[in-house]
């Protein structure tokens, strides 16, 4: 395993949910994290592909001590999930570096899979995340109402929390979510301009429950809007998020790694040279 990375003295920086597999990486996947390194990120949690791919996170997790894997098959894929593939997820989740369950969830925007075939997914990757003592990252666009119900009959108990990635609810959506033990995480997105929505409930959002990811390739933030997006990236959520919350820059930056170390029982990456 690679040693940990080179990062901005005045920054500490986690990227909670990148697809670092994803190809439009494959170009210049080694100098795009030698760039999230530059800038200061110190961990990324690297989310796994879809049913045929749900290992493709590991290997990333297995060369370089300073990223971790997750995987689980996403609500838009739900309807090609098989008993292979919830045994090769419930394997995964045996591996030390792997965090977290997901991306998991429901998404009524775009109803790639059917809602009720959705749900039941949901329900049985819950199940198996419960069994495997692993925490839960969900993904919900337009299915705030079902996923929470869903959560509340089917994981609250478990009390292992998780992560509501790329957040795009209300603040009660928030508040409910915080009491089920999950954290908030804002991605590129909360830099739109017309996204004041999602800033005003950051600024509400207790402090200790923040996350920052980029979702990347996805939701390059404002100033490179339109590219594709890269770990690299999350210093600029963290710089529109900041003055949100009345901190400094590299205040936000460490308290939010600090929210990610802590939720997931990880000790601070050593400032170590990283040949990546």
């Amino acid at each position: 395993m690679e040693n940990g990375p080179v990062f901005p003295e005045q920054l500490d920086l986690v990227d909670s949910h990148a697809h670092l597999d994803m190809s439009e990486f494959d170009s210049d996947r080694t100098d795009m994290l030698a760039r999230a390194q530059a800038a200061g990120v110190r961990n990324i949690l690297a989310i796994g592909g879809g049913p045929d791919a749900l290992a493709s996170a590991l290997p990333f997790a297995e060369r370089y001590d300073w990223i971790y894997a997750a995987a689980g098959i996403h609500p838009h894929e739900a309807k090609l999930a098989t008993t292979a593939h919830y045994e090769e997820l419930a394997n995964l989740a045996k591996h030390p570096k792997f965090l977290a369950w997901g991306e998991i969830g429901l998404d009524y925007h775009y109803d790639h899979s059917p809602r009720e075939v959705q749900q039941r997914v949901f329900i049985e990757q819950l199940e198996l995340a419960r069994g495997a003592r692993c925490r839960v990252i969900i993904h919900c666009r337009d299915a705030w109402s079902d996923c929470l119900a869903l959560l509340g009959e089917h994981w609250r108990s478990a009390g292992l929390g998780g992560i509501f990635h790329c957040f795009t609810g209300t603040v009660d959506e928030a508040r409910r979510g915080n009491e089920m033990g999950f954290m908030i995480s804002f991605a590129g997105n909360v830099t739109y301009p017309k996204a004041q929505n999602l800033r005003d409930v950051a600024r509400v959002v207790p402090l200790e429950f923040l996350l920052l990811e980029t979702d990347a390739p996805f939701l390059a933030p404002q100033p490179f809007r339109g590219r594709r997006n890269e770990p690299a990236f999350v210093a600029e959520v963290a710089r529109t998020l900041a003055p949100v919350r009345d901190l400094a820059t590299y205040e936000l930056a460490a308290v939010t790694a600090a929210n990610f170390r802590r939720f997931f029982g990880l000790q601070v990456t050593a400032s170590r040279r990283s040949q990546v």
